[in-house]
């Protein structure tokens, strides 16, 4: 029997990127429901990520600290007319491998993935590299401060442009208010994969006059970052990813729903 036979699991990662997750959680026997709690968004203005393209040279580094980022990076180089070739000159450093991935597609090489997908595991990895430089953060309008902060008392010079922004989706408070309107149609486990997911999915529940987190639902989540936003939010998590990437998030599920069966058969 697949690990996941019989649960059905909510995901609530953006539209355009919640296949990988959904497919792993399905080729692992789950029932997927998908709900995004976010919607990225183009930021107020591009005029300080473009101005910073344009003078790529002052810099040393670029750090980018997602997937959205980094397709953004990708599609403003095109929109301006210009190849990634402009970055050439910079050393790159990506949160994680996904990042990584998609800053390869772009033709460039990334010098640094730490060894974990958190701000504070980037700052480790770039602390002692950064004295004196100049680094260029891409990043989401609304992020934690972690990295420019730590940086900066580093000795870095960091610019921080935004790449682009996160809603709450128009529809998704009526698809949670039908979801959680009997206890049939309850999911075993809502998995969030960042702090803006808590965050927006918190307000979808207030949205859709839910005044309380379902019990018998468990919270999953990606990393000890997201983890701490749940418990902000009153949730402790039943699943937290040892590796904070999907695929670490699919094998902790396993894992949760193994227990459970286990503990559900004594």
């Amino acid at each position: 029997m697949k690990p996941l036979a019989g649960r059905r699991i909510l995901i609530t990662r953006a539209r355009h990127q919640a296949q990988p997750l959904a497919t792993a959680l399905e080729e692992n026997g789950a029932a997927v429901i998908a709900i995004p709690a976010i919607e990225i968004i183009p930021p107020d203005s591009y005029d300080a990520l473009d101005a910073a393209l344009w003078n790529a040279r002052k810099y040393r580094w670029l750090v980018v600290t997602s997937v959205n980022g980094a397709e953004v990076l990708a599609q403003r180089l095109r929109d301006l007319g210009v190849g990634s070739g402009v970055l050439d000159s910079l050393k790159i450093a990506a949160i994680g491998p996904a990042t990584a991935r998609a800053l390869g597609e772009l033709g460039l090489h990334v010098d640094e993935v730490p060894k974990q997908s958190i701000a504070e595991s980037l700052v480790e990895s770039l602390r002692e590299q950064v004295f004196g430089l100049n680094i260029l953060l891409v990043r989401a309008k609304v992020a934690r401060d972690v990295l420019p902060e730590e940086l900066r008392k580093a000795g870095a010079t960091v610019d921080v442009v935004d790449a682009y922004q996160t809603v709450v989706p128009a529809t998704s408070a009526d698809d949670v208010r039908l979801l959680f309107a009997a206890p049939s149609h309850l999911p075993d486990a809502v998995t969030f994969t960042s702090s803006s997911t808590v965050t927006n999915f918190f307000r979808l529940l207030r949205e859709a006059n839910i005044a309380a987190w379902p019990t018998g639902v468990a919270a999953a989540s990606i990393g000890p970052i997201t983890s701490q936003t749940l418990r902000q939010h009153g949730i402790g998590p039943a699943v937290e990813a040892t590796e904070y990437t999907i695929p670490g998030l699919v094998a902790a599920l396993c894992r949760w729903s193994a227990t459970q069966a286990t503990a559900a058969n004594r």
